[in-house]
């Protein structure tokens, strides 16, 4: 692996780039880590309270992520464009977090609100909970903008230890909860996973101030904001349509079937995930080279696409092949459940590799219209065929979910190749 040497524009001391294998495989190291961790919190909140309380606990965990991919209003993406073509990356990094600051507030608010008035029943009323779910949604937004700016200036590999920290104060809390007292309420657990991110966030800005000497003065500035969020909205338009369907699903689960089916797919999804971030973290290194050389685009994304497969695959295989020993260390309930699903979404890796190198391409080339499109479809129809399989289980869901992305796939992969010839083509 090699490193250059190149220089961040005007204000910014030099900075040793990265490869972006190098990159590539920090980010990847660094979401392994949060899902080891973040799987071992699951463990632990399993044997300290109720189903119901675990339930509840993921559905406010998939609103928070869901209140972070609306918040960030895609400044993450426009970082990477903007750092990519020479702006100073404090300008850029002030407009962006003022933005997800006020963005991430407002939104989570606004989910409490309505979720006190839509369900009451399940709605944590706590103020503990509300203060927690408010902290998670704006650090968890400033987290995405930490993690593109890094991967923009070539250094991805930097979070590895950042989600290893926050993982590690998350899984602490909570083992600390289940200690003291059996039973734990949603609200108590919600506040120790906040932690995590809190101290992600604050790790991510230490990095940033060491690597190019910046200190956070998140700005409102009109002329700023406008242009992050003109370049910005497409690319979190294309990115929701990625990451709506996992999110939204546990959420629909708890409230529209019961929180214990929520509980018994959650876990399941949540280390497929893990196999699934691989070709997504790829994807956003790949859009970053992409805009920093788009001559080399074809290449760039038929490399990132095997790394994809790679990792990915060998995600997949060790959870295929350890599927009920590690759904056995939440309870004999979840192996039982969700042991069949945990194997068939790891399955789905393949199919999301290419959804994720053709986002890419389109992203580089603005092809958004297109490719939200498409995104738009096919997360309607892993929703609904999930929803609609409900009643037969989590498997059943799994079963539907893999069918329905596999068939897309398909689709998007002839439809990128076609990009990519024509690319090819004009650009000799």
């Amino acid at each position: 692996m090699t490193a250059e040497r190149e220089l961040v524009p005007t204000d910014a001391p030099p900075v040793v780039r990265h490869s972006p294998l190098r990159s590539s495989l920090g980010l990847v190291l660094a979401k392994a880590a949060q899902t080891g961790t973040g799987f071992a919190f699951w463990v632990v909140a399993a044997h300290a309270t109720f189903d119901r309380e675990v339930g509840l606990t993921t559905a406010a965990v998939s609103a928070v992520m869901i209140c972070t991919q609306l918040a960030v209003l895609g400044t993450g993406s426009a970082v990477i464009v903007s750092v990519g073509r020479g702006e100073p990356p404090a300008r850029v990094l002030d407009a962006a977090f003022g933005i997800v600051g006020v963005a991430g507030t407002v939104l989570a608010l606004g989910y409490l609100m309505l979720e006190l008035f839509v369900a009451p029943d399940t709605a944590p009323m706590s103020v503990l909970f509300w203060m927690t779910f408010i902290v998670a949604a704006v650090t968890g937004t400033m987290c995405t903008v930490l993690d593109q700016a890094l991967v923009a200036l070539g250094r991805g590999s930097s979070a590895t230890l950042r989600y290893t920290l926050g993982g590690i104060v998350s899984l602490g809390a909570a083992a600390v909860v289940a200690w003291l007292a059996h039973g734990a309420s949603a609200d108590v657990l919600m506040a120790c996973w906040t932690l995590g991110s809190a101290a992600s966030c604050i790790i991510g800005a230490i990095q940033l101030r060491r690597l190019v000497g910046y200190r956070p003065r998140p700005s409102l500035h009109p002329a700023r904001g406008r242009l992050l969020l003109k370049m910005g909205i497409p690319n979190q338009l294309l990115t929701l349509t990625e990451r709506a369907p996992g999110l939204v699903l546990p959420l629909l689960l708890a409230h529209l079937v019961s929180p214990e089916v929520a509980a018994y797919w959650y876990p399941a999804w949540m280390m497929a995930w893990a196999a699934y971030t691989a070709p997504m973290l790829i994807g956003i290194v790949q859009f970053s080279e992409g805009v920093r050389e788009p001559a080399r685009l074809a290449a760039t994304t038929w490399a990132s696409f095997r790394w994809s497969l790679l990792f990915g695959g060998l995600a997949a295989m060790v959870l295929i092949v350890l599927a009920h020993p590690l759904l056995h260390l939440l309870g004999d309930r979840y192996a039982n459940a969700s042991t069949s699903t945990l194997r068939l979404l790891a399955a789905g890796v393949v199919a999301y590799a290419v959804l994720q190198a053709y986002n890419s391409v389109c992203r580089v080339l603005g092809l958004y219209t297109e490719s939200i499109a498409v995104g738009v479809i096919l997360g309607a129809a892993l929703c609904s065929s999930a929803l609609l399989a409900a009643g037969n289980g989590s498997s059943a869901m799994a079963l539907a979910w893999l069918v329905v992305l596999s068939v897309g796939a398909v689709i998007i992969g002839i439809r990128l190749i076609a990009i990519l010839r024509r690319t090819k083509k004009e650009a000799s």
